[in-house]
């Protein structure tokens, strides 16, 4: 176990957050705990915390009782900020030399549009750090049971974004054809609207619809859910179930593992549901 004094001096070696800088900090999938110490040493020093809709508030409460606190987040059907007035928002408070948390669910480099405020920034001239999270769509499958990665099974793992596949044309810009041919897990982010046309369109791509396939709702926290299903009778599943969001979609063999420990282990579900596991 780490000494308290290791630890202490682990927390006073992380970056100073300097006045006027803003960093791009991934919140991770929900649960506080797996905050990285970098996100955690930005939510004490900053000024400002800019946060997405998926931030839970646990995670911010974690931020200075000073600091203020902006809403920025994007929710499928809902009024959301467009992103350049979200980019033109750090780049305010930066100028008038706040110290400016920029906080997002996940990573911010994974559907998060991390990038595109970096960029802003950098035309700017503002001074930006950009700090890893775990991604939902790894992390709720491994609390979920199921691998992402299992030897003998896949060699590969495709994370696709659920909602974004329509161009400005009306044309589908994922290759669905490709993506069953390929036959590795898919894993979707932001998937639950369109999970129908997302599910019929592999299948008229070819891919098998007893392929199996789960949802993680809620991923990391008390409230998780998890349902396991096939391809060909997800969405019905969904609906029946009322599984709703946030959730991930992951469609490829790995998810039987999860009924193979859950078969083979059954005295550890106490454990499990401890862990958030099911």
């Amino acid at each position: 176990m780490m000494s308290a004094a290791a630890l202490e001096g682990l927390l006073r070696s992380m970056p100073t957050f300097h006045p006027g800088q803003v960093w791009l900090a991934g919140a991770g999938p929900g649960d506080p705990a797996l905050l990285t110490l970098y996100a955690l040493a930005g939510l004490a020093q900053a000024d400002v915390v800019v946060h997405d809709a998926l931030v839970d508030e646990h995670t911010l409460n974690l931020a200075r009782p000073e600091a203020r606190r902006v809403f920025a987040g994007k929710r499928s059907g809902q009024p959301s900020a467009h992103q350049a007035e979200i980019s033109a928002q750090l780049i305010k408070f930066a100028d008038a030399g706040a110290r400016v948390l920029r906080l997002k669910g996940g990573d911010p480099y994974v559907f998060g549009r991390g990038a595109e405020e970096v960029l802003a920034l950098a035309q700017h001239g503002v001074p930006f750090r950009v700090i890893p999270g775990i991604t939902a769509g790894l992390a709720g499958l491994t609390m979920a049971l199921v691998p992402a990665t299992e030897r003998g099974v896949n060699k590969a793992i495709v994370l696709a974004t659920g909602h974004g596949g329509i161009d400005a044309d009306g044309v589908d810009s994922l290759d669905w054809v490709a993506l069953a041919r390929l036959g590795q897990p898919i894993v979707f982010y932001m998937a639950m609207a369109r999970i129908r046309d997302i599910a019929g369109a592999l299948l008229a791509a070819g891919l098998p619809g007893n392929t199996a396939a789960a949802v993680v709702a809620s991923a990391t926290l008390p409230e998780q859910r998890v349902l396991v299903s096939s391809l060909a009778q997800l969405a019905d599943e969904i609906a029946r179930r009322g599984i709703g969001t946030p959730a991930i979609v992951v469609i490829g063999e790995t998810v039987r593992m999860r009924a193979r420990l859950l078969a083979l282990l059954p005295q550890l579900a106490e454990e499990c549901l401890a862990l958030r596991q099911f």
